[in-house]
């Protein structure tokens, strides 16, 4: 959802899945762009069991992934972090990454893209292990 000018300059705004446009990214994969400005985006994402991302990487921006509900597994060229309910982790720029569902839940999950990561995303090999 793109804010108008007199939506920045008065009232805070409130934000939730029912005021985002659903938008599915691959199958069993869904995300709400919660916030979408230059600086800042903010999308509620969630992945069915069996589901991943391809592996990218970001040149500029640095992501936050917050786990809200079930398991992700965040890989990375350091190896896989699996986030709970509450976890987060950082993934700074020019870090190769993937999101992966492995758990036989699926999960629910916070992306906080700083500056936003729109035009930002290449795809980039799996690291070798």
């Amino acid at each position: 959802m793109k804010e108008s000018k007199e939506q920045r300059a008065g009232s805070p705004l409130v934000v939730s899945r029912t005021t985002a446009k659903a938008e599915q990214w691959a199958a069993g994969c869904l995300a709400w762009r919660l916030v979408t400005e230059d600086a800042l985006a903010v999308a509620e994402e969630a992945m069915a069991p069996g589901t991943q991302e391809a592996w990218h990487v970001h040149d500029r921006t640095t992501q936050y992934f917050h786990v809200l509900a079930g398991e992700l597994d965040v890989r990375t060229a350091d190896g896989v972090r699996s986030l709970g309910p509450g976890e987060g982790l950082v993934v700074r720029p020019g870090q190769p990454h993937q999101a992966a569902v492995t758990a036989s839940a699926g999960a629910t999950f916070l992306v906080i893209s700083a500056p936003s990561s729109s035009g930002d995303r290449r795809a980039v090999a799996a690291p070798s292990s």
